[in-house]
């Protein structure tokens, strides 16, 4: 079973690291600040990964899209076991949209059998690429994966849904986003990362692909989320009833 998995790299602020408001509330301030690979999307890529050892994928292509730095997001994924990597390069701020209509372009190019990104990313917590790229394909999807069984021309999957999990049955191609619980990404070694050096990173202009980048919103303000709210505690339900009770009226 010959089997292509396109995965993808954001490049974002390292989970660990608490990112700052600019002194003029303009945006947040990353400059300084450390960078690694999206946690979501090393789920994404660890499950690719492990499906190649499985001798169900014969290669796997990383893409990010972003500046020249995201070729360092590209040789983690890399050096996690993917074939290939492609950078879109651009200086724009995308939003969700225009990251889907990029994607969809390289899929076009690619033709991988199946798309597996994380879910969301941690800088934006949008949740909407991997809805709007299978839209636009006109793929099948599952969403917030957190067990995938591939077959030949299906995959079987559970997903995170409010009351447990949910089991679907989807017809390849497909787009898959990837949840926390689908696997434990690996720790990354010194040698491959070295062997991720190697390996080829092919760089697209955007205004190669011929997307229309348009913008629809715009950042008013950035203000930090640490915002100290009143507590009150009940000595029993009636006093809660009575104070819900006096607000419903004012």
């Amino acid at each position: 079973m010959v089997m292509k998995v396109l995965v993808c790299a954001k490049r974002v602020v390292d989970a660990n690291i608490k990112v700052r408001i600019k002194a003029d509330f303009s945006n947040v301030d990353i400059e300084h600040s450390k960078m690694s690979l999206n946690p979501f999307d090393e789920n994404a890529i660890e499950e690719a990964v492990k499906l190649k050892e499985a001798g169900m994928v014969d290669e796997i292509v990383a893409v990010s899209i972003g500046i020249d730095k995201c070729i360092d997001t590209l040789r983690l994924a890399l050096a996690r076991g993917c074939d290939r990597a492609i950078l879109i390069e651009t200086d724009n701020l995308l939003e969700p949209i225009n990251i889907a209509k990029i994607l969809k372009k390289i899929v076009e190019k690619e033709k991988p059998d199946l798309i597996l990104l994380g879910k969301q990313a941690i800088d934006d917590d949008a949740n909407q690429v991997g809805q709007m790229l299978a839209g636009m394909l006109n793929y099948p999807q599952g969403t917030f994966i957190s067990k995938i069984e591939l077959e030949k021309d299906t995959v079987t999957v559970k997903r995170e849904v409010d009351n447990g999990t949910e089991t679907l049955k989807i017809v390849l191609p497909a787009v898959l986003t990837a949840d926390l619980h689908l696997n434990e990404p690996r720790f990354i070694k010194l040698p491959q990362l070295m062997l991720a050096k190697k390996k080829q990173i092919e760089k697209i202009l955007l205004s190669e692909l011929e997307v229309l980048v348009k913008t629809s919103t715009r950042l008013l303000k950035a203000m930090d989320g640490e915002i100290k709210k009143q507590c009150k505690f009940f000595n029993n339900v009636e006093e809660l009833i009575t104070l819900l009770s006096k607000r419903m009226v004012m």
